[in-house]
């Protein structure tokens, strides 16, 4: 049985709102025994890939599994041990949630215009063009749908991406600033423009 699992169903609602408490600590502790099958105290990315389920019978895309890991993992060791894996739960249990609140139609898929809610929800003002980028890159399966695992990959990309940006734009702030060109100056709004191939 898998230690996490998104099987979209009838009544599968939103569910507990993002940053909902942790389980107790004794069912994390046997789950996370369940997942480090060679019982190093440590799981690895492929330990983790087996054991999530993203309700497509595909297995969790690899990309995902590797970038979660890597935000956890404060030893750079390749993988995260039980302090680490409890944020790991919480971290996926909450996109769970937040990926149930925007699949509308409860098929355990993401189409675009359940992709615009969400990255509406989150803030962010992009272009049809955009949405139908992102939907292209991270539909594995070609049918203009994005699975939940790949939700949170593409979620992940679009925020460091505009991290990048926020980046560069204190950057050439810092720079416009130094040479006196308050013309320059941020007026807190921009457009930062992203391809297809860039993300």
């Amino acid at each position: 049985m898998a230690a996490y699992s998104y099987r979209p169903g009838p009544g599968a609602g939103p569910g507990p709102a993002a940053g909902a408490a942790l389980p107790d600590q004794s069912f994390l502790w046997n789950v996370f025994q369940r997942v480090d099958k060679d019982r190093s105290g440590v799981i690895s990315d492929t330990e983790l890939q087996q054991a999530l389920s993203n309700g497509t019978w595909t297995p969790f895309n690899p990309v995902t599994v590797r970038s979660i890991i890597s935000m956890f993992d404060r030893e750079n060791k390749a993988g995260v041990n039980f302090s680490e894996f409890t944020g790991v739960w919480k971290y996926i249990t909450d996109w769970q949630n937040v990926f149930r609140t925007y699949d509308r139609d409860n098929s355990g898929m993401i189409d675009k215009n359940e992709l615009k809610q969400a990255l509406s929800g989150f803030g962010y003002r992009l272009s049809d063009q955009f949405h139908d980028i992102l939907i292209r890159k991270f539909d594995r399966q070609g049918r203009g749908q994005i699975a939940f695992d790949d939700f949170i990959q593409g979620c992940i990309v679009l925020q460091v991406t505009e991290w990048l940006c926020l980046g560069l734009l204190w950057w050439w702030e810092g720079f416009a600033c130094q040479r006196d060109a308050p013309d320059l100056q941020s007026k807190e709004s921009g457009v930062c423009r992203i391809s297809f191939w860039s993300l």
